[in-house]
């Protein structure tokens, strides 16, 4: 009996160690955490669902415009011209008429300085039946809208049209967006393009190199603002501006037309604030289109301790849920089941925060930004394998199995970040060599440089070699400007066209400017400098975008 009593002991013994050890090298106890919810259960409370309340209500509109495309009463001299045709787009207009021959038409709203015009060639095939987008009117202005019309031969013959829009709202109206440098010879602006400011909530702008405001839209916008591989826009916004939820997430364009709605459950919402009696949202942060064009989105699970740390793919077609990655089930235990770095007041643990997603088409992955792990990491999208993670927190702090995970510093000048938002991932021509673009705030949450949190932020480009693990900062912009430009929360860096960085500061003064920049890398010199202030309270610039109005792959049709 007593030997098989200590026989018995031993093998608890060995289980219990075996556990321990198991513990150890992989670091999660996710399979014994209650708050650790199916994903059936993460699917279940996002409810997610297409409806079509703005395209039923656009119907009318759109037979109406059809039917005045028809008629052959509007012709180039006198066509039919509809400011704001679907009542979200004031700064646009659609203009319908035919042509005796087939032709070609190229729309240009004239600017009012140089290299401010809006030009592009909407119509690419030759046709009688022209239906015409115009994109980038000014606000309570005479605007002047030349259109060129090109038949097969090469032919062309012109006309010049007169567009009266209306005022800006006075909450558009009184914000400050002040200039201060705008070399355009250098900017990258092409024919079409405007600096979007993606604001954390009401209007969302987008103004051109002078700061004058060439594009809004009347519904509120949170975070969410994007430009979709097919031209449409892609915005989280409300079922109306007065409600408190951003629960309405649309594919449009900058015409105002909607070609397709998502509604999310009110129940798996939060905020900041923690406060429900402020706005609240169930996508928090971002959305990108994939390779197969559905959606993935960052949001909560809708549990009952954890927010801002999971993922799921929207089906484009279906709305519905069709994957799900749970970032405390690839992550160590210890990263959320002891966070501290941060409160909220509802008890919540925020442990994660992710605010940014990119893909990497060239093998498949995302990179994801963590602001309060101070963490960027690369996940192959299929698998949810963990490739890389850029963290400063020291190997052996780290479980065993995530150690040969982290980058390296290649050199003493590659220092890491503290609560960054924006990460992108860029092709560099080596197989094994990415570029890694972000916005590093430099304020230390988690696992920062506590001594120079809080002095700075900056745009910083790193090269990152995959095979190897090592990363080098390879470009940064913003230390020298101190305190001043040092941006606790929120912020983006964007690589354009012609190599420049748009960096946003937009929480400079305590939230009350948003300092956007463009910044040529060849020289560190600034080509474009635009301050925001005057704005609602938290109406700062989250992110500022350089898209063009008039996408390659788009064409305005009835």
């Amino acid at each position: 009996m007593k030997k098989r009593l200590k026989q018995g002991t031993v093998i608890l013994l060995g289980v219990i160690l075996a556990g321990l050890l198991l513990f150890k090298l992989v670091g999660s106890s996710s399979l014994f955490n209650k708050d650790i919810l199916s994903t059936s259960q993460i699917i279940k409370n996002i409810g997610s669902q297409t409806i079509k309340t703005r395209q039923t209500r656009q119907e009318k509109l759109t037979a109406t415009y059809k039917k005045a495309l028809k008629s052959d009463q509007y012709t180039s001299a006198k066509p039919y011209v509809k400011v704001n045709p679907y009542g979200t787009s004031p700064l646009s207009a659609l203009v319908l008429f035919k042509t005796n021959t087939a032709t070609k038409v190229t729309v240009e709203v004239v600017g009012k300085t140089a290299k401010t015009s809006i030009k592009s060639e909407v119509g690419k095939t030759y046709t009688k039946s022209h239906t015409i987008s115009v994109l980038g009117l000014y606000a309570n202005y005479q605007n002047k809208v030349r259109l060129t019309l090109t038949d097969k031969a090469g032919h062309k013959t012109y006309q010049t049209i007169t567009v009266k829009t209306a005022a800006l709202p006075k909450a558009i109206a009184s914000m400050s967006l002040k200039v201060k440098k705008a070399d355009k010879t250098k900017m990258s602006i092409g024919n079409s393009s405007l600096t979007f400011l993606v604001r954390s909530t009401q209007y969302p702008v987008g103004v051109d190199a002078d700061g004058e405001i060439r594009w809004y839209s009347t519904n509120y916008v949170q975070h969410i603002f994007k430009v979709l591989s097919n031209g449409h826009l892609l915005y989280l916004t409300k079922p109306d501006n007065k409600d408190l939820v951003y629960n309405d997430l649309l594919e449009t364009d900058f015409m105002g037309r909607v070609y397709r709605e998502y509604q999310f459950s009110t129940e798996t919402r939060n905020n900041e604030s923690a406060n429900d009696k402020t706005e609240t949202t169930i996508i928090h942060h971002d959305a990108i289109e994939l390779p197969n064009h559905n959606l993935l989105l960052t949001v909560s699970d809708g549990g009952s301790k954890y927010v801002e740390d999971t993922m799921v793919e929207l089906s484009r077609k279906t709305g519905k849920v069709v994957k799900v990655i749970d970032l405390k089930k690839l992550l160590p235990a210890e990263l959320y089941e002891t966070y501290k770095a941060t409160k909220r007041a509802d008890g919540k643990l925020d442990w994660f925060h992710q605010n940014s997603i990119d893909y990497d088409t060239s093998d498949d992955s995302i990179v994801i930004s963590s602001r309060n792990q101070d963490l960027v990491m690369k996940l192959d999208y299929k698998t949810s394998k963990i490739k890389w993670l850029f963290s400063s927190k020291s190997a052996s702090k780290w479980p065993l199995k995530y150690r040969k995970l982290l980058l390296k510093a290649a050199d003493s000048q590659t220092t890491f970040t503290g609560g960054q938002h924006a990460a992108t991932i860029w092709p560099t021509g080596e197989a094994d060599q990415k570029q890694l673009v972000l916005f590093n705030n430099n304020m230390a949450v988690s696992n920062g440089d506590k001594k120079t949190s809080g002095k700075y932020s900056e745009g910083v480009s790193y090269l990152i070699d995959e095979q190897d693990k090592t990363i080098k900062k390879t470009w940064s912009y913003g230390k020298t400007l101190g305190k001043t430009n040092f941006s606790e929360v929120i912020g983006c860096t964007r690589k354009l066209t012609n190599g420049d960085y748009l960096i946003d500061f937009g929480f400079n003064d305590q939230g009350k400017t948003s300092r956007i920049v463009e910044v040529d890398p060849k020289t560190n010199k600034v080509v474009y400098n635009l301050t925001f202030t005057n704005f609602t309270t938290i109406g700062y610039a989250y992110r500022a975008e350089r898209f063009s109005l008039y996408s390659q792959n788009y064409q305005f049709k009835l």
